[in-house]
């Protein structure tokens, strides 16, 4: 036999509900009627229908009021809660308006996405969305789809790794694009493609991925470099290529920062790559939608203005 769903649901007309509901509160048809903008004949009409879908008289007069049947009574809070968890539902969601929210973004980054990003991004909402709040999240693989998917984040802001697929569930839009540079201690005056392969590297893995798009390339032209060092984290780079004979390959941007923290000398890289990217990747169907496109549009603001 086949299972029908609803079977109870499918029998009555739903807007009845509320007539019953308005009738058990005020016991009067004139007041519930008042309440539900109809005619005190529309809403006897409707009474008789609910009377004749549920088997049961509901409501007894007596004098002036409405008193409820056994049944009523026991029906009467379920469809109470019922109403309200609906009307709270289906409620259209308000227009996000970024100078008054409080909403908190939960957003996923790597160290190189947060320190290209929040200086300016912070700088820029403190006087238009003062009320925004962010948590920031590490995560060990990209572009975080588990957490995307399960609203678990609102964007994830990461580079694009090699093997990468494309994810029919994800907008993804490219953020940023930047040239690989080399940095060195300040004692080395040139950089050369063999200078380059003689020396020792860091290399900053935020998945800890095995091959980054630099040792890719260097493979299609024959080529290895020696990896002295790996670490997930960019803080501690800057200090570490200082003290030591070690290259770190790593976008522009982020050396000339890095520049001002410790003493070190900036070389282009000694071969072609493709440009580096940092991407936006959000859920199609995420929950905050209007906000997480406010935010993306902010974010792409700044892009154009050189961060």
């Amino acid at each position: 036999m086949m299972n029908i769903m609803h079977h109870a649901l499918r029998r009555l007309d739903l807007n009845l509900l509320p007539v019953f509901d308005a009738i058990y509160r005020h016991r009067s048809v004139r007041a519930a009627a008042e309440e539900l903008a109809m005619s005190t004949s529309a809403l006897s009409h409707a009474l008789s229908r609910l009377r004749v879908t549920l088997n049961d008289p509901l409501f007894y007069r007596e004098g002036h009021r409405m008193c409820p049947s056994v049944y009523a009574t026991q029906l009467a809070p379920a469809i109470a809660t019922a109403l309200k968890s609906l009307n709270q539902e289906l409620t259209p969601q308000p227009a996000f308006d970024a100078a008054s929210s409080s909403d908190c973004f939960q957003i996923a980054i790597t160290d190189f996405t947060a320190f290209c990003i929040f200086p300016a991004l912070m700088n820029r909402l403190q006087e238009t969305a003062p009320g925004l709040r962010f948590e920031l999240r590490y995560l060990p693989h990209s572009p975080a789809l588990t957490e995307l998917l399960a609203g678990e984040i609102d964007l994830a802001l990461g580079f694009s790794a090699p093997d990468d697929a494309v994810h029919a569930e994800l907008d993804e839009i490219v953020w940023f694009e930047d040239e690989y540079v080399v940095i060195s201690n300040s004692q080395r005056t040139r950089l050369t493609l063999a200078d380059y392969l003689a020396a020792s590297h860091l290399v900053v893995t935020p998945w800890n991925e095995k091959q980054g798009i630099l040792d890719l390339q260097l493979e299609r032209m024959g080529h290895t470099r020696q990896v002295a060092i790996k670490t997930p984290s960019m803080l501690s780079a800057p200090f570490i290529i200082e003290q030591s004979n070690l290259l770190l390959a790593i976008p522009r941007f982020a050396a000339g920062k890095m520049k001002q923290a410790a003493q070190l000398a900036i070389f282009d890289l000694p071969f072609a790559v493709p440009p580096f990217e940092v991407k936006i990747y959000s859920h199609k169907r995420s929950g905050k939608r209007a906000a997480t496109d406010w935010l993306k549009g902010e974010l792409q603001a700044l892009a154009e203005k050189g961060v």
